[in-house]
């Protein structure tokens, strides 16, 4: 632990804090790496765009929170004399250091590390470290990355004794050359820290992951007196005839050992450095990796924990790293800002392609030149400072393989200076920076959120000399995003369209407490704090707490590396597409099944396939269509690809890949029961009310309001209220965004969320033909205030047996906007708690978001239902469904059957709690359940920053009909069988 003490401004800090002989005790221990609003000092602070204090470069405020940090140590007695180097990883944004009460410098650039030569001021025994923390410095103009802005020592600090000749530096290269074999070249930089000359030799050695040494013997470069305190490069070449690459499907690391002599043969330093034999290049437009064009599956990723901010342990970045491969994830940007030295490293050995991204980031200048920190020259040093501070730290790492130069900090000459600079000491790898739009001294087209249309328009307009890559599409704040399959359907139909990155990774939820002590993830503006923006923080595929989102999901599955399509379900025939860069499908299991009713009645196990990479291939699965189907029965295929052996990210049998298929069965229709010896409802009008009883099933119709008040059978509620037909639902953060011009506004504005429904008529009848007793209600619905609305007739039939069909029809007037949704709202009693349905799932989907789920029949308690976005609003939805019920624990309860399918969503609150609530706590305490049959909902986009749902996603505003059947189920009633035939 070290101690700490927090001061309101640097001007409050004592002179001599950092004195030995300072007396420390009224400081606090703390937590190191922390953030110290996280430890209760301040509060943390997010905003995206704006700057939290006035924007007047180079000053900020006077008022600029100190933390000052003490750290008391004994050396270890054999370090004392010796070079020492002290390394800070991460400190946000200034801070000055002290040893023994001895200044030695400042660094600010918070995410690049900064290193100080200690040795001559260390001492025997006891020592001191004192760090001075400001909030505030003109470097943190370079730094508003869209996150929460947290202070203080948040990486590792870390101290290193060194030999009196160290090997500082290196800067190792790979090249494949034709024919196969390798090149390893690089530079070892030997620094002499002695005041008088020293000569030695340095030993070269390559190991293979087994440890097998590659070269007959060591390679030796003798070198000859290095001056004192000055440093030499010694540069080496060789050549490896048989060498397994480095890919992020295959991350085949070696080691390279250097062994550093004195003239005396005697060794002063060992140093290795694991190795990826790795070429980049761009050829006629795509980026090559060992000469293949690959496709980046990528994330954007903040480094972030609920509890620590950005202060990650090694466990935490590793967790990062397995779920991204798990859910077929092969690349990610360190946006915005590199990461902490060990997460390049875990890349490098589980498999993952990084853009690196320098920490540089002015986005509240806006981007006319001349107005921003890009365009001045007295900003040029530290401009180039972050970038070369990256480059020199994590250039030897195999999984980098693009440097960006930050992101929405403008383009002028100082980010020039960066490109060239980095072209100049780095020219095996591409470049990247999203607001050079020009896109001529950078190597990709790289635009953000632009649509699926828009990205096959740019590529048209630019031509394809170079990869078109989105650094940003498909924002993840919360339901969402839509529309993923939409933008890989586009990549892989163009060569040069190699992926992109999504944004982001997670939310960045802070965990908080309510009064009563119940948790909950806050945003901006959760802590009293000015400027905020709000839950814009609230962006991820992830939750803060790791756990998948419903986002997430969608994405493993459009990102599967194999795709199948049918091509003759006959006689079970698919084409199988290997997505893999570089690998085969021989890895992969291969099982499959035929359900029927999503029960499976066939299941086998095929060969794998040795199918190689980019190619295409037959699959022939041996299964038997049914002779004699069952009545109502619906038939699927199923496949799917597992992983045959245990992987470092990844035990035996995760799926990778999957695929379903409805089979060409005809099923013959269930023959409902007769209802010829059941007595017709009985039917009493009393004015206001029509009251229906048939088979033990009682029905009351109130004629004012036009909703049922009851659906009873043998005295069970069913039904408490409705239906009515209902166009809201509470906006996602996706419809909310783009404000005024936002799905949500148009919705509101038209007056969607307060709709008033009028009865104009009530008739009732009786048909001949079924017995059924037929209330036909017309109905008008429109909010007040306003003209335009919808005439709504609902046609009740109530049968002798006593289900309902209910068959509802709208007619928009002219000039109304697409709907949110249009279906029917009903409250139902609060036990009917256990859900079943046969159609999409298990977990929720929409039109344009519901690649991952599979047909099949789920059951569910409600509460597992609702996915707990943050922010709450629209969740929930299961599509494509075919039946559902709503039972009690005695299965009695309510089978609703669609024609043909249905949407359908149940909580305990309704839309409008729903939308008046900005955390999850603040809904009420609900008990009967609000149930909604939906035709159809609009879809979800990813509007809160980028592309409104494609045209075919929307509910259109034109006359539509569709019908619902209900039936009321007496306890026991329903089963496995009967949940299919019963009418």
């Amino acid at each position: 632990m070290w101690l700490f003490k927090y001061f309101s401004c640097p001007e409050e800090v004592p002179e001599d804090f950092y004195a030995p002989e300072q007396d420390l005790s009224d400081w606090s221990p703390i937590m190191v790496p922390s953030h110290w609003q996280l430890e209760g000092y301040g509060n943390p602070q997010y905003t995206n765009i704006k700057y939290p204090f006035p924007l007047d470069p180079p000053r900020v405020p006077r008022a600029n929170p100190t933390g000052c940090y003490i750290f008391d140590f004994d050396l270890q007695e054999n370090w004392y004399q010796m070079p020492c180097r002290l390394n800070f990883a991460g400190v946000d944004s200034f801070f000055r250091l002290w040893v023994n009460g001895i200044y030695v410098g400042f660094s600010k650039g918070s995410r690049n590390q900064a290193e100080f030569d200690v040795g001559r001021l260390l001492q025997p025994g006891r020592n001191r470290l004192a760090v001075q923390v400001l909030q505030w410095s003109d470097g943190s103009y370079l730094e508003d990355q869209d996150m929460w802005w947290l202070s203080g020592i948040f990486r590792e600090v870390s101290l290193t004794a060194l030999p009196c000749q160290d090997i500082v530096d290196t800067f190792v290269t790979t090249k494949q050359e034709e024919g196969g074999s390798w090149t390893l070249s690089g530079t070892v930089s030997i620094r002499n820290f002695a005041s008088s000359a020293r000569a030695g030799t340095l030993e070269l050695e390559l190991f293979s992951a087994e440890g097998v040494a590659l070269f007959p013997k060591p390679a030796q470069k003798r070198y000859k007196a290095i001056r004192g305190r000055t440093t030499v490069d010694i540069e080496f070449s060789c050549q490896l005839p048989t060498i397994k690459p480095w890919t992020a499907e295959t991350p085949v690391l070696y080691t390279l050992l250097y062994t550093l002599k004195n003239s005396k043969n005697e060794v002063i330093e060992y140093k290795s450095l694991r190795v990826g034999f790795r070429s980049l290049e761009i050829r006629q437009g795509q980026l090559l990796v060992n000469g293949v064009p690959i496709m980046l599956r990528g994330v954007n990723r903040h480094e972030f924990n609920p509890e620590l901010g950005r202060a990650l342990s090694y466990e935490a970045m590793l967790d990062d790293i397995l779920q991204m491969k798990r859910h077929n994830i092969n690349a990610v940007r360190t946006a915005h800002y590199p990461d902490d030295a060990r997460f390049y490293e875990l890349c490098d050995q589980y498999g993952l392609y990084v853009l690196a991204e320098a920490d540089l980031e002015t986005h509240g200048f806006g981007y006319q030149k001349g107005e921003m920190p890009a365009s001045w020259p007295e900003w040029e040093e530290a401009f180039l400072d972050r970038v070369q501070r990256m480059v020199e730290a994590y250039k030897n790492h195999p999984s980098i393989i693009i440097w960006s130069m930050g992101n929405e900090a403008g383009y002028d000459v100082n980010i020039e200076k960066m490109l060239a600079w980095t072209r100049q000491r780095d020219p095996t790898r591409p470049l990247h920076y999203e607001r050079e739009t020009t896109y001529q001294q950078v190597d990709f087209i790289s635009p953000m959120y632009a649509s699926p249309n828009r990205c096959r328009e740019m590529l048209s307009e630019r031509g394809n000399d170079k990869p078109f890559i989105l650094c940003e599409y498909a924002h993840a704040m919360g339901n969402g995003p839509g529309g993923l399959e939409d933008y890989w359907q586009t990549f892989y139909a163009h060569p040069n369209m190699q992926g992109g990155f999504v944004w982001e990774w997670c939310d960045h939820g802070i965990r908080k407490f309510t009064k009563e002590g119940k948790p909950y993830f806050a945003y901006g503006g959760d802590f009293g704090e000015y400027p905020h923006d709000g839950n814009f923080v609230i962006d991820g595929l992830t939750f803060p707490d790791k756990s998948p989102s419903p986002g997430l999901l969608e994405l493993k599955k459009v990102l599967a590396p194999v795709r199948l399509e049918a091509l003759d379900l006959k006689k079970g025939l698919l084409k199988v597409r290997n997505l893999y860069d570089f690998l085969t499908l021989e890895h992969l299991h291969i099982t499959w099944s035929i359900s029927e009713n999503g029960r499976p009645v066939q299941s086998g196990l095929l060969p794998p396939l040795a199918l190689p990479a980019h190619q295409s291939g037959k699959l022939s699965i041996p299964y038997h269509l049914p002779s004699q189907p069952l009545p109502n029965a619906e038939y699927f295929l199923n496949v799917s690809f597992l992983l045959g052996v245990d992987t470092p990210w990844a035990r035996c049998g995760q799926e990778i890949a999957w695929g379903q298929f409805k089979l060409p069965v005809k099923a013959p229709k269930a023959i409902p029961a007769s209802n010829s010896a059941l007595l017709w409802p009985d039917c009493q009008d009393n004015g206001t009310r029509i009251q229906l009883y048939a088979n033990e099933v009682f029905l009351e119709f109130d004629k004012v309001q036009g909703i049922i008040t009851a659906y009873e059978r043998a005295g069970h509620p069913m039904l408490m209220r409705g239906p009515v037909c209902n166009l809201w639902r509470a906006p996602t953060d996706n419809d909310r965004g783009g404000g005024e011009a936002s799905f949500a506004a148009l919705w509101r504005k038209a007056g969607y969320d307060h709709l008033q429904q009028r009865v104009e008529a009530v008739e009732s009848s009786y048909d001949g033909n079924t017995g059924a007793c037929r209330l036909r209600v017309s109905a008008r619905l429109a909010p007040p205030a306003l003209k335009l609305g919808l005439d709504c007739t609902y046609i009740y039939d109530f049968f002798p047996d006593g289900s309902l069909d209910i068959t509802t029809q709208v007619k928009p007037d002219a000039d109304l906007p697409h709907f949110p949704r249009l279906g029917l709202q009903l409250l139902l009693p609060e036990e009917f708690s256990s859900v079943t349905w046969f159609g999409l799932g298990p977990g929720e989907s929409y039109c344009d978001s519901k690649t991952a789920q599979r047909v099949g029949l789920y059951k569910m308690n409600l509460e597992q239902l609702s996915t707990p976005y943050i922010f709450p609003q629209e969740n929930g939805n299961r599509s494509e469904v075919r039946r559902l019920s709503l039972c009690d624990q005695y299965s009695g309860g309510l089978l609703i059957t669609a024609h043909p399918l249905l949407n359908f969503s149940a909580h305990r609150n309704t839309p409008e709690e729903f939308t008046q609530a900005k955390h999850l706590h603040e809904l009420p305490p609900g008990d009967n359940i609000v149930l909604h049959l939906d035709w159809k909902q609009c879809g979800l986009g990813s509007a809160s920053c980028g592309p409104q749902p494609a045209e075919e996603y929307l509910v259109p505003a034109k006359p539509t009909k569709f019908c619902f059947s209900f039936r009321a189920l007496a306890p026991g009633e329903l089963n496995d069988r009967s949940f299919f035939t019963l009418y």
